[in-house]
């Protein structure tokens, strides 16, 4: 009884992963299609996205009103100003956010979708461009489009050839596709993306700089190339960043002593009182410029090993300093 039971667990198991390899292999087939199938038809849609003076609404029924609010977020998340318009809604009064200067991307597979065929001829009177995502080139949505892009699929991934597997990637694919050739276009840039997205930890990485995060002024810890090493360690001790920066009579650094290389100077036997801070601190420290990003003072302390690093302008004068507790208070890390 056991063993059949068993028997029919790994039977349904093995069934399961047959299937869901099947559903991989399918859909990822039909985006392969559609790569080769792409043509100049897809470059018109781009340029005619380029040439808008307003935003993209992109609107879809059913299925495809999941998979247009997805292409309208990577669209306005990527430099190219979007939003998504439910087709329903837009006859009921949601039509009035649309205006001339606007182009929609409609998004039916079968391109018989009633209730955008229904607000077609509005979009057209206004004199908004239409551009069509459908699965059938020879549908009304198709015919009625500024521009049409097929996103037909030989099959669905569903058995029964009835739930939208295939067509909705397919469509989401292409989607990303147009989204990724109009932020090339645009020269969108990392710092671009970051913006949009303040709040996430991409933004951290690429919109916070080491003048944020760097301890400034009296918070500085320094001690003069003449110092002692006692003088040094109190330093190190009120300031509380686990080392100092030694510097010159122009507060540029020409050396550093971190806890680290107090640790080394017990173990050697060093009398504290008697010896200068210039006899055991680690001469040419490392550094980094305030304006660059604060994650690339993180990749420079992982690299080098080392817990903190000193800030220096153009002119190699000390400016600030920050070890990783900063870094990981900011969550830059």
């Amino acid at each position: 009884m056991i063993a059949s039971k068993l028997q029919i667990e790994a039977g349904v198991a093995a069934r399961s992963l047959d299937l869901a390899r099947e559903v991989l292999l399918i859909e990822a087939r039909a985006v392969e299609a559609l790569s080769k199938r792409l043509d100049m038809t897809f470059c018109r849609a781009v340029d005619l996205i380029l040439q808008c003076r307003g935003r993209v609404v992109v609107s879809g029924m059913g299925k495809s009103s999941h998979i247009g609010n997805k292409i309208a977020s990577t669209l306005a998340s990527t430099g190219t100003p979007a939003f998504f318009m439910h087709p329903a809604e837009a006859s009921h009064g949601d039509l009035g956010m649309i205006t001339a200067q606007d182009i929609v991307i409609a998004l039916s597979n079968s391109g018989e979708s009633g209730e955008l065929l229904a607000i077609v001829p509005l979009l057209k009177r206004m004199g908004a461009k239409l551009i069509s995502i459908t699965g059938n080139p020879a549908s009304t949505l198709a015919k009625e489009a500024d521009v049409h892009l097929d996103a037909g699929v030989a099959q669905e991934a569903c058995p029964l050839g009835l739930a939208p597997t295939a067509s909705t990637t397919a469509a989401l694919a292409l989607g990303d596709a147009l989204a990724v050739a109009l932020l090339d276009a645009r020269g969108f840039s990392a710092e671009d993306f970051a913006r949009s997205h303040p709040g996430g930890a991409l933004g951290r990485r690429l919109l916070v700089h080491v003048s944020d995060v760097m301890r400034h002024g009296d918070a500085i810890p320094a001690v003069a190339e003449n110092a002692s090493l006692s003088t040094a360690l109190l330093e190190m001790t009120r300031k509380g960043l686990g080392m100092t920066a030694i510097v010159d009579a122009a507060n540029r650094p020409i050396g550093i002593f971190t806890d680290g290389d107090l640790r080394r100077t017990f173990e050697r036997g060093v009398d504290v009182a008697t010896t200068g801070i210039a006899e055991v601190m680690h001469p040419q420290p490392r550094s980094i410029a305030p304006q660059r990003l604060a994650v690339e003072a993180v990749e420079l302390m992982e690299q080098r090993k080392i817990n903190g690093l000193l800030v220096v302008d153009d002119n190699g004068v000390l400016v600030g300093a920050l070890n990783m507790h900063d870094l990981l208070r900011e969550k830059v890390v």
